[in-house]
């Protein structure tokens, strides 16, 4: 295969996909450019900012990957108070970051349903729809996603971990309460609501190969979202994934091939809206950096009340867990500036590719 053909391709098969995912060294710093060409042209230097709330760990899902799995008796349970949540919405307000984030560990119970649309639809009122909002509340029934998106919500992420079915249950427990089919329906039911809807996998999967990653790219692009969140795999030592960390891809192996994924992503989806995810942070200091560089330009900075932080770990040693929300925006700001990007306050940042439509 020729690399430089291949870059300059706006529609890709898997075999070609799958190059582009094992290339290494300069011809992986190529894609990388590449993308980064397609983003800035496309889309600008822009950098929007999400203001994490993370509303509550209690889930009624038992995911072989996730720390706030309801098997895991080892960590103390929470929801924000209302009061809260609206604290962290003025705090969105006063940094300039444009746009909120309220995710949560999945129910779909009547009491849940109706906090978080009362949430959304107080936090729309009382900012005049100043405020982008973005949901990841897991599976609902359409009258639910409904409610919340006439409370105000626009933006939704379901992520599917994994398109690969055999994948799929091999990292989630096969049973009714944990359906990729159910899965599947949420994402072309969110998209029929209305909802910018986005989806995205973990990247350094035990099991997991080049071929099905690329499977996962033309599942994004088939499936028509509007944003996509790709972070490499942690593995978390209360959950039942962690026996095979001996026998996963190094960190720095994980986190190029992630920012392969997004690379590949942006030539093939180059309208989209992407996350530079914490996870990324993680395992390399410059990780979210390297992200944005690599065709990212979305970046989420965690304003959940520090005293619940330590418990909402999806994986462990997660970064920026103790950091002041202001300081953490004030640093992004320096970084985003040294590598020529800049961060658009006051914006939602809506997904180009959404409106194209």
């Amino acid at each position: 295969m020729n690399l430089e053909t291949i870059l300059n391709n706006t529609e890709f098969t898997k075999e070609e996909l799958v190059y582009l995912l094992s290339l290494e060294g300069q011809d992986m710093q190529r894609l990388l450019d590449r993308a980064l060409e397609v983003k800035l042209r496309e889309l600008g230097n822009g950098v929007y900012l999400r203001g994490l709330i993370e509303f509550s760990n209690s889930c009624k899902k038992d995911c072989l990957y996730c720390g706030v799995r309801c098997s895991n008796k080892n960590i103390p349970r929470y929801t924000l108070t209302d009061q809260e949540v609206f604290d962290c919405a003025e705090l969105a307000m006063e940094m300039q970051l444009g746009s909120l984030a309220i995710q949560s560990g999945e129910r779909s119970d009547r009491v849940f349903a109706d906090k978080i649309e009362y949430l959304v639809s107080e936090i729309s009122r009382r900012y005049n729809n100043k405020l982008g909002i973005t949901l990841s509340c897991g599976e609902q029934s359409e009258d639910v996603y409904r409610r919340w998106f006439n409370a105000g919500a626009h933006r939704y992420l379901l992520r599917i971990e994994s398109s690969n079915t055999e994948l799929y249950y091999k990292i989630h427990p096969r049973n009714q309460e944990h359906s990729y089919d159910v899965r599947i329906n949420g994402i072309e039911t969110l998209k029929k609501v209305g909802y910018q809807t986005g989806s995205g996998v973990m990247i350094g999967l035990p099991f997991q190969s080049l071929e099905i990653l690329a499977d996962d790219l033309l599942f994004f692009k088939n499936t028509d979202l509007a944003m996509v969140g790709m972070g490499p795999f942690i593995p978390h030592d209360e959950t039942p994934l962690y026996e095979y960390k001996n026998e996963l891809l190094s960190d720095e192996m994980r986190m190029n091939l992630t920012l392969k994924m997004i690379s590949c992503l942006r030539l093939l989806m180059p309208r989209i809206n992407m996350v530079a995810a914490t996870a990324c942070q993680t395992i390399d200091k410059q990780g979210r950096e390297k992200a944005i560089l690599a065709g990212a330009n979305i970046m989420m900075p965690n304003l959940t009340p520090l005293k619940y932080r330590e418990n909402y770990l999806i994986y462990p040693n997660k970064q920026n867990v103790k950091d002041r929300p202001i300081d953490a925006k004030n640093s992004l700001h320096l970084k985003m500036e040294a590598i020529n990007h800049e961060i658009k306050y006051n914006e939602w940042g809506d997904s180009k590719a959404f409106f194209d439509k």
